[in-house]
């Protein structure tokens, strides 16, 4: 038996179930995987946005806590604690979990909406303004960095294409 590829395959089980909407079967799946790395980072962010999904916000934070002191870096996991915590109604702690996201991901898109979106449910509409035009400026940057990338594997495609036509052509 090897762990490693148990590892993976109960992890791959559980993002397919979680991506499905099977989020009990997901949480067994993930549960599984981290029985044999507790430290497996993904598998807790995942597992932690399967409770989350199912409204155990507890179970979810406890998750997002963990994957936070296996690295204090991820952004994704406070942004999601940040959900959770608002979700409990402990939107300062909300607040500052999903401001932390963005400090360490400047250009964490999904983080910028999430904090206008509290902003405004606290009444605090002028501070979501800016949050706003960020998601605004960082959906333009993102559809304009696809249509060069996008391009540039077009022109490639094209010059293989043609490469091999002038291969055929021999």
């Amino acid at each position: 038996m090897n762990t490693s590829n148990d590892i993976q395959r109960f992890f791959d089980n559980g993002r397919y179930e979680l991506m499905n909407g099977d989020f009990e079967k997901s949480i067994e799946s993930l549960s599984e995987a981290l029985k044999l790395d507790p430290n497996h980072k993904l598998a807790l962010v995942s597992r932690g946005s399967a409770y989350l999904k199912l409204d155990d916000t507890d179970k979810a934070v406890s998750d997002f806590d963990r994957v936070i002191e296996i690295d204090p870096n991820y952004a994704r996991a406070y942004h999601l604690r940040g959900i959770a915590r608002e979700q409990n109604e402990e939107y300062e702690g909300a607040l500052d979990d999903i401001s932390k996201a963005i400090d360490i991901d400047p250009e964490y898109g999904a983080a910028f909406y999430s904090r206008a979106t509290l902003l405004t449910k606290l009444k605090r509409e002028d501070e979501a303004v800016e949050d706003i035009q960020m998601v605004q400026f960082l959906t333009s940057k993102n559809i304009e960095t696809f249509a060069n990338e996008n391009n540039i594997w077009r022109s490639q495609q094209l010059k293989l294409e043609s490469a091999l036509e002038t291969e055929l052509d021999r």
